[in-house]
């Protein structure tokens, strides 16, 4: 029977110790003596958010699967306990086995948000594995780094032996493989490194050097090792009806944030708005046989016990046969009183239709996201929504029943000028109008708007990713615009009104098109105590701000400054499969205010097609909205 790394006082004396003591329906025991690879996946942020997400569920699954490795799962310690195991000295340990991370061999960390930057240094500080990847010996365990944010690894890219560029179902079993290579040819650490620098996906930055034109921008940025390639093809698993899926996720003790079950429908997105990253990234737009998807969905819940389980996808409308897998779904879990979620849905007959059979229309709201208030605003982010089509979706929402609604827009976008801010409120007013306008009889009392605003941040692998960001001080102004204008409308008193905070944009902004010279910064800011960064009761702005003083990096050089045309980015190394080429043509179409269509309706020469697959492949239809 397994000891559990921390004492009961010590559990007893923390919030939440069930984030602690592993051993969840469905989390995997081996036996060591039985293996040859010992795998810890890290989600950078506390137990309840990480245990949301299904990156980690899906190679946890994937890596347990093989007989020779033992895939465990590590959180950040909340700060009660980082405070104790500090005090303690207490390593940080796997949940499952409870063994310190130090005697693993591998530990993958999941790179989900810019935010998160301080929490990995946390992670490997109470592991004591050393933090900077030159300071490793032959007994540290490989430290790697994957997920969005791998996509601009630069930043910390001092920290990681190597990322893996793309998904994980591709070639992960080659790099475990070398690794078991390397371990029986009696090679050392920089062997497998160059091992792996070899395999495609996997970037090794030690492999790479960067040099710097007198302006600051980047000069050139080249190989430095014979096994580093000059470009590194992200990773795309093209058929996802025939690979790794959890039929058995592991069911965390306490709530978390997403407590669901997750089907994950399809990857990718046709809709091409300008500013989404994800969109970009994940192309080309990939689904799941339907067959696939029913068979796990029985499975899954089967196997967890879960009472809602959500379909996930960047654009779940656009799944093609969605209505047939979601009545289906209705029915086969109808009994089980299961809670169908459909994120990401188009507000249409069919979704109020869904949506009227599977939550309680008094209680639950709608969510609108059309990112901009005017129409021409949205052409520029080409969102592909016209406010016909937004105030149809919200009548036809109000008359089946629903008298709550989200909207979501973002402050900062390129072009935006006073008219385009006072619109977000113009426009949650007209719908609010729209409510008001049934008679009152088919009314359910007062509806119940919330707006909310974001900061934009222009993101790599984006065609905004030359322009500049808004200061804090001007995201603050349009912010007061916003609200100002709310208060003169008819409908103020149903609207309340929403906004993020700047300084956390900030951040967010220098970390997401900064280059490696940022490292020594943030390693500066969490020797200074910054950690938990997104969380707000922890975020130390001021901090960061002297530690960039100190280390005399220009924050206006990361976040306000246009890049020009040619600029080389730190991030150029990494082919997404679509083109810089083609980024820019867009950028300039949203310059000027042209939509382009959707991957459906006519093919806008992104470069994806380079996969061989997926939306590239399928025969237009000029119906498909």
């Amino acid at each position: 029977m397994r000891k559990l790394a921390l004492s009961d006082d010590i559990l007893l004396s923390v919030e939440k110790p069930a984030r602690y003591i592993g051993g969840e329906v469905n989390s995997v025991m081996k036996d060591l003596a039985e293996i040859e690879i010992r795998f810890c996946m890290c989600f950078p942020d506390v137990y309840e958010v990480g245990m949301s997400h299904l990156g980690i569920q899906i190679l946890y699954d994937m890596f347990n699967k093989r007989e020779d490795t033992w895939c465990e799962r590590v959180y950040s310690p909340w700060m009660d306990l980082d405070h104790i195991m500090r005090r303690e000295n207490i390593p940080l340990f796997a949940l499952e086995s409870q063994d310190p991370l130090k005697n693993f061999d591998f530990l993958g960390i999941t790179l989900q948000y810019e935010m998160c930057y301080t929490n990995i240094l946390q992670i490997l500080d109470l592991a004591e594995i050393p933090i900077f990847a030159k300071d490793r010996t032959e007994d540290d365990p490989i430290v790697i780094g994957g997920g969005p944010c791998s996509y601009n690894p630069e930043p910390i890219a001092d920290f990681f032996d190597f990322f893996y560029i793309g998904e994980g179902e591709t070639v992960y079993d080659r790099v475990l493989d070398a690794y078991k290579q390397n371990k029986r040819n009696g090679g050392s650490r920089a062997d497998y490194l160059a091992m792996v620098a070899e395999i495609e996906g996997m970037y090794v930055p030690a492999f790479y050097k960067v040099s710097y034109n007198t302006d600051g921008t980047i000069k050139s940025f080249v190989p430095d090792h014979p096994a580093a390639k000059p470009v590194i093809r992200k990773q795309v698993e093209m058929s996802l009806s025939d690979t790794f899926y959890p039929e058995k996720p592991v069911v965390p003790f306490i709530q978390a944030v997403q407590d669901r079950v997750v089907l994950e429908i399809q990857r990718g997105c046709i809709r091409g708005c300008r500013f989404c990253q994800a969109g970009m990234l994940y192309r080309p737009i990939r689904a799941r046989d339907i067959k696939f998807l029913k068979e796990h969905a029985k499975k899954i819940i089967e196997n967890t016990g879960q009472d809602e389980i959500t379909l996930s996808s960047l654009s779940s409308s656009d799944y093609k046969e969605l209505p047939e897998l979601v009545y289906y779904l209705i029915r086969e879990f109808e009994r089980q009183k299961v809670n169908i979620s459909l994120p990401s849905l188009r507000i249409d007959a069919f979704a109020l239709d869904v949506m009227g059979k599977v939550q309680d229309v008094r209680k639950s709201s709608l969510t609108f996201a059309p990112e901009a208030g005017s129409q021409r605003m949205r052409d520029v982010i080409n969102k592909g929504l016209t406010e016909q089509n937004i105030l149809q979706g919200a009548m036809d929402a109000f008359r089946s029943g629903w008298n709550k609604v989200k909207l979501y827009f973002m402050l900062g976008l390129p072009t935006e000028t006073e008219e385009d801010i006072e619109a977000i409120a113009e426009l949650s007013n007209r719908i609010a109008q729209e409510y008001y306008s049934l008679p009152k009889e088919e009314r359910g009392g007062k509806v119940q708007i919330v707006t909310s605003t974001s900061f934009f941040v222009p993101k790599p692998f984006t065609p905004f990713e030359w322009v500049p960001m808004n200061t804090e001080e001007e995201f603050l102004a349009k912010q007061k615009i916003v609200s100002a204008k709310l208060k003169t409308l008819p409908n103020a008193r149903s609207i309340r009104y929403n906004w993020h905070d700047a300084d956390v944009t900030m951040l967010e902004g220098i970390f997401a098109r900064g280059d490696r010279r940022l490292a020594r910064s943030i390693y500066d800011a969490y020797r200074a105590g910054c950690v938990y960064d997104a969380w707000t009761d922890y975020f130390k702005f001021d901090v960061w701000m002297e530690v960039f003083k100190k280390n005399q990096v220009d924050l206006k050089f990361y976040t306000s400054r246009e890049r020009e045309k040619d600029e080389i980015f730190p991030w150029d190394f990494i082919d997404a499969g679509i083109t810089k080429e083609f980024l820019w043509r867009e950028y300039q179409k949203g310059l000027s205010e042209t939509v382009t269509p959707n991957c459906r309706k006519a093919c806008a020469g992104c470069g994806a097609n380079v996969f061989h697959g997926g939306v590239c492949y399928e025969e237009r239809k000029e119906d498909w909205q």
